[in-house]
């Protein structure tokens, strides 16, 4: 009896010192770790990968650890995280934190933006912060690698519809196609090739012709100005004035020729109503007398005087 006494004892004076080891192994943990300061973040989007214990890291480095993980009370579309970070951590305004995925499945917290001249993050009503669970809320911002992981289904989905899309464009069809739009496409750089020399001589000649216009240009410019001065000058003024002169003549010269033709339009027009007509006709009787004429002079010369006094010959008597 007194032996099964003594192993009661011994039994529990040595779960009493290993009570006190872990104890005492615990204080020693937090000691090591020192004074944390505990902050709530709200995410509205999957927190896979996340569980108590993951860390939580500053600009990379550790910094603490997640303490609590659960659906807000108040508003199922948020998932309340409470983490426990470092005193010497500083969190301040302008903090934020993400969710940093991994291809592995494990996720951390990863916080940063903090600013050197900003307050930290506290529960001061005065300074209009809200810490609806009794702890300083670190406000969220999408995570590159963590948004990608959480919208896979979405991306496998949309790429599937690529593939399939690019599977119809690329049919055999669609090859024949662009075989014939890349052959095409080739013997036009070929053509445009062969004829690089003759675009650059005529690009060669577009160019000396537009130095001889722009010389041109020069030219007539200093013609105009010459005129100009020309014109501007005592001498200019003076052929001005005698071009005038000249002009006023001229006109007085077509008055007068007008006045003259109008005169002279009735005597046309008997001249060539009753005149010409007359005069035509003496001339065709002045050639029948000039062609009879001749027939007489030739008669005269060919047969003399006797062919003109001879009568008509007589007809032959026949008995």
């Amino acid at each position: 009896m007194e032996t099964r006494a003594n192993h009661i004892l011994v039994g529990t004076v040595t779960l009493a010192l290993l009570g006190a080891l872990a104890v005492f192994i615990v204080w020693l943990a937090r000691l090591g770790a020192g004074e944390q300061n505990e902050y709530d973040i709200f995410f509205k989007q999957s927190v896979a990968g996340l569980a108590n214990g993951s860390t939580v890291s500053f600009a990379g480095v550790p910094v603490g650890q997640v303490r609590k993980i659960k659906l807000w009370e108040k508003d199922p579309a948020f998932v309340l995280v409470r983490i426990a970070v470092d005193n010497e951590v500083p969190i301040r305004v302008g903090t934020t934190a993400t969710i940093q995925g991994s291809f592995t499945g494990v996720s951390t917290i990863l916080l940063d933006g903090a600013r050197r001249d900003a307050p930290p993050i506290t529960c001061d009503e005065d300074k209009g912060a809200a810490c609806p669970e009794g702890v300083p809320v670190i406000p969220t911002k999408p995570g590159g690698l963590g948004e990608l992981l959480a919208n896979a289904p979405l991306l496998l989905e949309r790429l599937a519809t690529l593939t399939e899309r690019l599977t119809l464009m690329l049919s055999d069809r669609n090859q024949k196609s662009l075989e014939g739009i890349l052959a095409n496409t080739e013997r036009m750089t070929g053509h445009l090739a062969d004829a690089s020399p003759k675009i650059e001589r005529t690009l060669d000649e577009l160019q000396v012709t537009l130095r001889q216009a722009s010389e041109a240009l020069d030219a007539f410019e200093q013609v105009m100005g010459s005129t100009n001065q020309l014109l501007n000058s005592d001498d200019g003024q003076s052929l001005a004035s005698e071009l005038r002169e000249t002009l006023k003549s001229s006109k007085k010269a077509a008055d007068a020729l007008a006045a003259t033709l109008d005169e002279t339009q009735p005597a046309a027009k008997q001249l060539s109503e009753s005149t010409l007509p007359a005069a035509d006709a003496a001339l065709r009787e002045l050639r029948a007398t000039t062609k009879a004429l001749r027939t007489v002079t030739e008669q005269l010369e060919n047969d003399g005087v006797g062919s003109l006094l001879k009568g008509q010959p007589l007809p032959e008597y026949k008995p």
